[in-house]
Order: structure tokens, then sequence, then C-alpha cells
């Protein structure tokens, strides 16, 4: 007859807030890609934007557009987990959806910057799981980004200033990778989410387990 009864691997646990950060150009869209793209498990958090949308994105699932107007709004009703100035945009992260997620196991992906993660560590550092991708050289960063062929000189100057004030904040994160070969890179992201995944004080469904144990 077989055993219904609950195993280890079917705990119920919480969900997390894992923030993959990198410098433009390091790599961290293409992990974030990749991650998705093999497990089920995580879902990409969806920020809110004052950005204009360009060709091919969709509302909702790239990111939530909005007004000026609008975005302030939420920032004075407290509505967003971050938010940040890029390069003359807002981008945010809202709360309610996400906050749901967590209490049922969900597991959401950021692809933020160090001061989005510093505000939302502030607002929930338990469930925050920090990951900063390097890349394996200044020069090997401007080459991807000069490889893109989407940006002017100028353009791409300035962001290799951002690079150099963002890789100074590398200290402030849980783990750092270096992505010198994307793959490897990906493989020791993933080891790094299902480690996290099994950290006891996420395990909620390990009280009552243990005391159903111990009789």
């Amino acid at each position: 007859m077989a055993d219904h009864s609950t195993t280890p691997d079917a705990l119920q646990r919480r969900g997390l807030l894992f923030i993959l950060s990198s410098p433009s150009g390091a790599g961290k869209t293409t992990i974030s890609r990749m991650l998705l793209g093999a497990d089920d498990e995580i879902e990409l958090s969806v920020s809110a934007t004052t950005r204009p949308r360009r060709p091919g994105e969709i509302e909702g699932v790239d990111y939530h557009f909005v007004t000026d107007a609008k975005f302030e709004a939420m920032v004075e009703e407290d509505d967003f987990y971050e938010w940040a100035h890029v390069f003359g945009y807002r981008y945010g992260t809202p709360k309610g959806y996400i906050r749901k997620g967590l209490k049922e196991g969900r597991d959401f992906l950021f692809d933020i910057d160090w001061q989005g993660t510093q505000q939302l560590k502030q607002k929930d550092d338990q469930d925050v799981v920090t990951v900063f991708i390097l890349p394996p050289s200044i020069a090997e960063l401007r080459k991807r980004l000069e490889g893109r062929g989407q940006d002017s000189a100028d353009v791409i100057d300035a962001r290799m200033d951002r690079a150099r004030g963002e890789i100074s904040h590398w200290a402030e994160y849980d783990y750092v990778v270096v992505n010198d070969d994307v793959d490897a890179c990906f493989v020791k992201v993933r080891e790094i989410l299902h480690a996290e995944r099994m950290k006891r004080q996420r395990q909620t469904g390990l009280i009552p387990f243990v005391r159903d144990l111990m009789g």
C-alpha cells in the first residue's frame, strides 16, 4: 500500500526574492532568461516604468507601462518595494502580487540595479537573495556593449561610467559570480537558487513535519 504522508521534498516553503544585478552588458538579462526557461518555480517580477514601450514589448509581460503621474501616485501610496531613476526614466516593483506569491511558495526573479536591491532588502530582507554578476574584464564589457550595435559611442561611454559605479557595490551582495562563460555562470546561479530554497528558515512545513516524526 502506498504511503501518501508528507515527504521532505513536498514540504511547504516560503518563496524568495531572487535578485540578479550586474553592469549593463555583463549578462544578467541572458542569465535571467536561461533561469526562467529552465525553472518552473520562479517567475519574473514585472516592473512598472515610465519608459516608452519599445517595439515587440508587451504590457504586463515585459513591463507595466505607466505615466509619470501614475508612477508618482504609486510612490505616494507606498505601492513599491523599490523604485529608481535609470537613464532618465523611473522603474519600480509593485508589492501586492509578490507578497501573496511569497506566502504561496512562489519565487520571483528581479533584474535590478544595486539601488533597487538596497531598497528591496530594507522592505523585506528575510526573503531576499542577492547575486551580483561581474564581467571578466572592463575591456570585455565594453566589447560586449559595442557588439550590440545599438548605442552611440557617447552612450557607451556613459554606460561604462555607470558600470564602474555599479561594480563598486559588489561587496553588498550575498553572492558574486564572474561571467566569463555564460553556461558556467548559469549553472552557478542556479545552484545558488536551489541551495537558498532549502534553507531551514524557508521550510515553513518543517515544524509540523518534525512534530509528526517525534509523535
